[in-house]
């Protein structure tokens, strides 16, 4: 089968096509023609030999975000699904193991439906930027009512976690450059305010006590901790950020392999985005062949959503 990965760790030149052996679905689980496989910040990590690499031998193949059709399920598996069904899906990378490729194996509770009326493409962008964003705010327990700042909330884990706080009952406030400021606010955020060192400023304007938790995706919790109330809570879904303890705050970072077998929630985002309350985040589709100018776009940044390979 077709696949992108790597021999050796590097730059998005590292990326190569490969032809890899058909993986077999065994008990529990199903395999996956895969149509579309989207490109997260967590792949530039694996194809720099930083995550998901230590315990495999290469090649490596990235990809945590699949879409496509049911092409086999294995012995013994009741899943409700049918061959040919279209599907999406979150995989854990393991050597040749990631979605980078056109046949992906994963266990039935790393796949659900894809959501009516969402492509392929679409819906590859949802299982693990969905999941992250539902991780952090499980680890927040805020109730309904309560106050939740999201930083990097124009991007797409941002842009979830906007729109399932949203879900959940929450009041948002989020942050935005000016030219983000109309899509931000169509996710659904209920206040607005500029990114920047006087985002913590801004949000006691609005929120004089601070409000109760944090997701932080962009990275910068250190900067705006301030933003948080005395014994509130922050998550950073952004991934070796140091994470301050002060005033009574608990902060938390999500690790979304933990959530991979978590059918329910992940079936609780494609409910969602057929309601028209979850987004997908396509900024981009690209040929798997093109996956170097994919991770050079990632790598660039400024993306407002997903760059999707297509097998």
């Amino acid at each position: 089968m077709k696949a992108v990965g790597l021999t050796e760790f590097g730059g998005p030149d590292v990326l190569r096509v490969l032809d890899l052996p058909v993986p077999e679905a065994g008990p529990g689980e199903i395999r996956i023609r895969v149509h579309a496989a989207t490109v997260n910040p967590v792949d530039a990590l694996v194809r720099r030999g930083i995550a998901f690499v230590s315990d495999a031998q290469p090649p490596y193949v990235p990809g945590m975000d699949a879409a496509g059709a049911v092409e086999q399920i294995g012995e013994g598996t009741d899943t409700g699904l049918g061959i040919g069904d279209h599907v999406m899906a979150v995989a854990v990378v393991s050597g040749t193991h990631g979605a980078y490729a056109e046949h992906l194996v994963v266990p039935a509770e790393s796949v659900v439906r894809v959501p009516a009326g969402v492509t392929d493409v679409e819906a590859a962008t949802l299982p693990m930027n969905g999941l992250t964003a539902r991780m952090a705010l499980d680890l927040l327990e805020l109730p309904a009512g309560a106050t939740v700042a999201v930083t990097g909330a124009a991007g797409a884990v941002g842009g979830y976690a906007v729109q399932l706080a949203k879900a959940d009952g929450l009041r948002v406030l989020a942050d935005a450059a000016p030219k983000d400021e109309t899509l931000v606010k169509e996710l659904g955020a209920d206040v607005v305010l500029p990114r920047g060192a006087d985002f913590p400023d801004l949000v006691r304007k609005e929120v004089p006590k601070g409000v109760d938790g944090l997701v932080d995706t962009a990275g910068i919790v250190a900067l705006i901790l301030r933003a948080v109330r005395d014994g509130g809570r922050v998550v950073s879904s952004a991934g070796g950020v140091q994470m301050p303890a002060e005033r009574g705050i608990k902060t938390h970072n999500t690790f979304v392999p933990q959530y991979a077998r978590e059918h329910a929630k992940l079936d609780d985002l494609r409910q969602l985005a057929e309601e028209g309350r979850l987004t997908p985040r396509v900024a981009r589709t690209l040929p798997a062949e093109q996956a170097v100018e994919a991770h050079r776009l990632l790598e660039t940044g400024g993306l407002r959503g997903r760059v999707v390979l297509t097998f």
